[in-house]
């Protein structure tokens, strides 16, 4: 292999870069700070940073939060629907949920404003009946309203198209004819699956990111061409694989979790190679703490997710637990006295107090900045030469010590207390609420703030040791690099086992197997293997929840063959069983849905050449005094990236690299292990 694979993540705060030479193994890594509105300029910043000469660059893979902040902002394209007569309303009747579970009142705006969501005559039954044809006179005209009013894009959502798409397909055809670009979203072709809220709101969030996300990804992809760039382009999919820029650009609601995707693959790597198999992930960015649960080597996916409430997203993604609580996120008192951390975040602009940029209120990272554990005189990403110790402090007295009556160093205590707490409670949503104990499985922090909460997380949950990877700071960039490419299709199948058309079965599996299959061949890049995995979404009739069901198929030269009846009631039985502790009695079971996955499998690069080749002796850098609990200690400060394999640092200490901080709290100890990473557990008693 030759030339360079480069992973870049773009965050709230830092854009992180991390740059792999296939020639020989080695890598670099970048920190530079995010531009906002427009993320290119940090993206080709951080990777000119690191290569001169983009025709050196083989693959360029992209985690990108523009589709995820887009969302959460509201600051997608105006977007018109057209719809089937009376469905008007489904996108602001969703589930008929509200955002709060304990009052009745809850204030919701769809992405689509309703005189922008127009109804046309259409009827397809639940079978696949056509029974009213789509009056294309009339979507014409709607396309023209639309377009009159300013609309962008434009999504097609009509009644039962994942049964026939016909309807729809002419639809798209005849608004195509007068749109005058490519952001028309069918939902037959974004989700072919039953249930119209879901597909609805699926369908029209990707019209909703079009205009932003082709816009963004083919700015970037024009000025890294200008540069002498001529290698293959990917984007990270929210499933933790990726595809190529064309596609995203097609179905940019794939990329609604892409950046800390990113990082749940990178994790389950490193964890693999290092010997664990049971992890749970720590993402500690500026704005936010996202949290995974790997068991015995599986990253757990899930079906669909709400970006926030009311957007409802039904793609594959990987299970991430989100809550404000970054290094930017606010500390604040409210009006019963109660010291609160996030949602808001200071960001990258102006930043936390300490930046000196405009914010005079007090974030975690100025926390950790007054107690000593972050050190001013060198602070990571390279956007300023030092941090202000002074401001926040005194942002720490005015909006939390004096409220509460509380010393600077009280409160700063209090900050990381509530910070950690509520880090804790998203990791026992992910482990103990759904039946894992967190004893069997090790914490691995990452972002620029994960590496220093780790012994935090040891405590408050009882986790058993912690594995800081090589370069946590940019995890998520190097899990760009490692992610394998992927390609998910779902197509409603609605039938009871006992009424299956198996060769019907076996025909929805091919198609995907045959789509799946051209686009890995129409893929720039190298895969070591391919790999086809089917399930079924399944349930007895009357149950409205269905469980996954693995589908063992037989592909032959290509040819696919889907089990007989007997064989998916006994993959039924066995996965309901293991679910729920039994099986109902003359129930009648049911297939909803197909959902089938084509991987490319990508090769590996050894994470042993990230080890540090030093044998020298370890001694400390400096020593400074840091805060703990109600003293301030003497600590040792090492320089990480030069501690030799097998070093082990006692507590406390601080490991010190340019994209991170990691530390090590007093009563336990640090061990770099053969991959570099560094493995905090408690002290062994001599």
């Amino acid at each position: 292999m030759s030339g360079r694979m480069i992973g870049v993540d773009v965050g709230g705060t830092f854009t992180d870069v991390f740059v792999l030479n296939e020639a020989d193994g080695t890598a670099t890594v970048a920190k530079v700070p995010t531009t906002r509105p427009d993320q290119s300029g940090g993206f080709l910043d951080g990777v000119g940073r690191e290569v001169e000469d983009l025709s050196e660059i083989a693959v360029v893979v992209h985690g990108t939060t523009a589709g995820t902040n887009a969302l959460l902002e509201r600051k997608g394209a105006r977007t018109g629907v057209i719809c089937t007569e009376g469905l008007r309303d489904v996108l602001e009747m969703r589930r008929r949920d509200r955002p709060r579970t304990w009052g009745l009142r809850g204030d919701f705006e769809p992405v689509v404003d309703r005189r922008d969501r127009l109804e046309v005559p259409e009827r397809t039954l639940a079978d696949g009946t056509i029974r009213t044809p789509v009056d294309l006179t009339a979507v014409q005209t709607a396309a023209a309203q639309l377009l009159e009013r300013g609309c962008e894009a434009v999504a097609i959502l009509f009644a039962n198209s994942y049964a026939n798409p016909q309807n729809e397909a002419a639809a798209v055809a005849a608004v195509r004819d007068v749109w005058p670009n490519s952001h028309v979203s069918a939902s037959s072709e974004i989700l072919p699956e039953i249930r119209e809220f879901e597909r609805f709101s699926t369908a029209a969030l990707n019209a909703y990111l079009q205009p932003e996300i082709s816009g963004y990804l083919n700015r970037l992809k024009g000025a890294l061409n200008s540069g002498g760039f001529d290698g293959e382009f990917m984007i990270v999919q929210s499933n933790g694989g990726v595809m190529a820029v064309g596609t995203a650009c097609r179905l940019p609601v794939r990329t609604a979790l892409s950046g800390p995707a990113a990082g749940v693959i990178a994790a389950g790597y490193i964890a693999k190679c290092a010997g664990f198999d049971n992890i749970i992930t720590g993402d500690m960015g500026g704005t936010s703490f996202d949290v995974a649960l790997i068991a015995e080597g599986h990253t757990m996916l899930s079906p669909q997710t709400s970006i926030d409430f009311g957007m409802v997203v039904r793609t594959p993604m990987i299970e991430i637990t989100t809550i404000g609580a970054g290094g930017g996120s606010i500390a604040w008192v409210d009006k019963g006295g109660l010291l609160n951390i996030g949602p808001e975040s200071a960001g990258s602009d102006p930043g936390p107090v300490a930046y000196g940029l405009g914010n005079d209120r007090p974030t975690v990272t100025d926390a950790n900045v007054v107690l000593g554990r972050i050190d001013p005189d060198n602070p990571i990403g390279g956007k300023l030469e030092r941090l202000d110790v002074v401001a926040a402090a005194r942002a720490i007295d005015n909006h939390v010590g004096e409220p509460l009556c509380l010393s600077t160093l009280d409160a700063a205590e209090a900050i990381l207390r509530v910070a950690n707490s509520r880090m804790a409670g998203a990791i026992r949503l992910v482990s103990i609420e759904r039946g894992f104990d967190p004893k069997r499985f090790a914490f691995m922090p990452f972002g620029g703030g994960g590496a220093l909460h780790a012994g935090a997380m040891l405590a408050e949950v009882g986790i058993a040791r912690a594995i800081v990877p090589r370069y946590p700071g940019v995890t998520s960039a190097m899990g760009c690099v490692i992610a394998d490419m992927r390609q998910d299709f779902v197509q409603t199948i609605n039938s009871l086992v006992a009424q299956l058309d198996e060769p019907a079965l076996s025909a929805f599996m091919q198609d995907h197997v045959d789509q799946g299959m051209a686009l890995l061949d129409a893929a720039r890049t190298t895969f070591e293997a391919r790999e086809i995995t089917f399930e079924l979404d399944m349930a007895y009739v009357g149950q409205t929840h269905t469980v996954p069901v693995p589908l063992k198929a037989s592909v032959t030269g290509g040819k696919v063959m889907a089990p007989n009846r007997v064989e998916i009631e006994e993959a039924f039985d066995r996965t309901y069983h293991a679910t729920y502790g039994r099986l109902l009695k003359n129930g009648v079971r049911r297939i909803l849905n197909l959902r089938s996955a084509v991987t490319g499998k990508r090769p590996k690069f050894d994470l042993s050449a990230l080890a540090p080749t030093t044998n020298g002796p370890v001694e400390p850098v400096a020593l400074r005094q840091v805060h703990f609990g109600n003293a301030w200690h003497e600590t040792a400060i090492y320089d990480r990236l030069s501690l030799p394999v097998g070093t082990v640092i006692k507590g406390p200490a601080i490991l010190s690299q340019p994209d991170t901080t990691v530390l090590i709290e007093p009563e336990l100890q640090g061990r770099v292990d053969p991959f570099g990473n560094t493995i905090i557990e408690p002290l062994e008693e001599e």
